[in-house]
């Protein structure tokens, strides 16, 4: 086994692969505001545009958790730098296209060769590591996946206004050539071990169908009104059958396609529902926050984006110093201080209301930043313990997966609860209006002083109503996130100690 790269060596590296996976991070998000421009430009309306989202998330999906098998069959490195390649190839591909099907086609094809790439840069950063840097290594890595997702819309709603859409994909071009460039020269003779297994057939098909029909699930569940829906119903029922049945041929199969005996590693399972659950949570505040202030406070995508983004200043300030110094401290104290920053924050926002100014809304975030720092390097050094080095992608591809499907599930479930909160609520604030209450005859008698007709003064107390019924279901989203969080803060600590991530160590069964 060749020695840990040293000096600027390491800093390249380091450059390459986090160049890689923020670019493959950023476009799970970068396409999302331009989407009306997108399905101006291809002629078709918006709801069909929005398969450009789902076609990418769908195959990504499906090929992440196949990432240890793919390292296994060809190679990390090889892997590595195919899939970056290829990305990159995807990505001018959609940029050139000229029609709805062109665009997904190449979309699918983006989110597939996508898959291996993140669980892949994370195992070579910790495999060329210095053991007592492995931290910091982790530290860069997190800083990557958490500012993509927030930057993602602000650079799209930017490129998309001041250029063109396609840009969107061209910017990739210089990056991931670049990144497989360097990447290539520095570990082409870091070869990982190979090993020519059959093709798990039977676990791949059903894979693919169950996760596909998951993601799509969730994708257009609230769209098509859920259950409501048969399309939904069909999906449910093949995703259920389909992973079902997937699970049961997997933990029995000599060679699985996906290495479900990791969940029998004690700390593996802990970390990854702990990281699942948390990402599942912190994602559903990150989609339903920027939309209540787009529909309801008057906020552009630009400024709603600019409100989220201060989350990651000291992110980036303090996560190199939680990953330099995590050898000090039990990490299980890291990441429930993670929760409870978390749990402190969605607890302020809950009380959020339709006055606050932008800096009282956008505070709170700013020193989230804080708990993002102590959320992912932790947990994924926790989950990755008492693992040899050669079952890391494995490991890395499948937390990955399960923390991907979290946000998914997140974004679902928090859109179909804001939604059905407020019709609560509205439903509540209404039965209290009537022409006898005080407060309605105060403020229709305002409306009428200053020369506003009976009608339209109706029409603006129901707009008042509807504000503040989608502020209120905002607020208990917020508080629902709290209580999972301080949920999580307790349940991480069934992990058990040493902590070493990619070494062999404690943590089994």
């Amino acid at each position: 086994m060749k020695p840990p790269i040293e000096g600027a060596s390491l800093a390249l590296l380091t450059l390459s692969l986090s160049l890689a996976t923020f670019m493959q991070v950023l476009d799970t998000s970068i396409a999302n505001v331009s989407i009306p421009t997108i399905a101006g430009d291809l002629a078709v309306s918006p709801d069909q545009g929005t398969w450009v989202i789902t076609s990418f998330a769908v195959s990504n999906a499906i090929s992440l958790p196949l990432s240890g098998w793919l390292a296994r069959r060809f190679g990390e490195v090889k892997l590595f730098a195919a899939a970056t390649l290829l990305f990159t190839l995807a990505s001018t591909l959609c940029g050139l296209s000229t029609s709805l099907p062109m665009l997904v086609v190449f979309r699918i094809f983006q989110g597939a060769v996508a898959g291996p790439m993140i669980p892949l840069s994370q195992s070579l950063l910790l495999a060329n590591y210095p053991n007592e840097k492995k931290g910091l290594a982790l530290s860069l890595w997190s800083m990557t996946v958490v500012l993509a997702p927030i930057f993602g819309p602000i650079l799209g709603g930017y490129i998309t206004d001041n250029y063109s859409w396609p840009w969107i994909f061209y910017i990739n071009i210089p990056v991931g050539i670049l990144a497989t460039y360097i990447t290539w020269q520095l570990l082409k003779e870091r070869e990982t071990e190979t090993e020519k297994r059959p093709i798990d057939v039977v676990g791949l098909l059903l894979l693919v169908a169950g996760v596909g029909s998951l993601q799509l699930l969730l994708d257009k569940g609230n769209d098509l009104d859920w259950f409501d829906s048969s399309m939904i119903v069909t999906l449910a029922v093949i995703s259920t059958v389909s992973l079902s049945f997937f699970i049961l041929w997997e933990i029995t199969d000599k060679h699985p396609v996906v290495d479900l005996s990791l969940f029998s590693v004690r700390n593996f399972s802990i970390g990854t529902i702990s990281i699942s659950l948390g990402y599942m949570t912190f994602f559903s505040g990150v989609v339903v926050y920027p939309l209540w202030l787009q529909t309801q406070m008057g906020y552009t995508a630009t400024w709603a984006g600019l409100s989220a983004a201060p989350i990651g200043i000291l992110s980036v300030i303090f996560s190199p110093i939680v990953g330099k110094n995590m050898h000090r401290i039990d990490l299980r104290i890291l990441a429930s201080f993670s929760f409870l920053v978390f749990a402190g924050i969605t607890y302020w926002a809950a009380s959020f209301n339709t006055g606050a100014s932008f800096w009282q809304l956008t505070l709170p975030r700013f020193f989230q930043g804080i708990g993002m720092a102590c959320f992912f390097i932790p947990l994924m050094s926790i989950l990755l313990s008492g693992l040899p080095p050669g079952r890391v992608a494995s490991a890395s591809g499948l937390s990955n997966f399960l923390r991907v499907l979290g946000g998914s599930f997140g974004t679902s479930l928090s859109v179909a609860l804001w939604n059905r909160r407020e019709s609560l609520h509205h439903s509540h604030l209404t039965e209290q209006i009537s022409l006898s209450d005080p407060v309605t005859q105060h403020t229709l008698s305002s409306l009428h002083s200053i020369g506003m007709p009976e009608m339209p003064s109706f029409a603006l107390v129901e707009k008042m109503v509807e504000g503040q019924s989608y502020m209120l279901a905002v607020n208990d989203i917020f508080l629902a996130s709290t209580a999972i969080f301080l949920v999580l803060m307790f349940f991480v600590w069934f992990a058990r100690p040493p902590f070493f991530a990619g070494k062999s160590g404690g943590g089994e069964h």
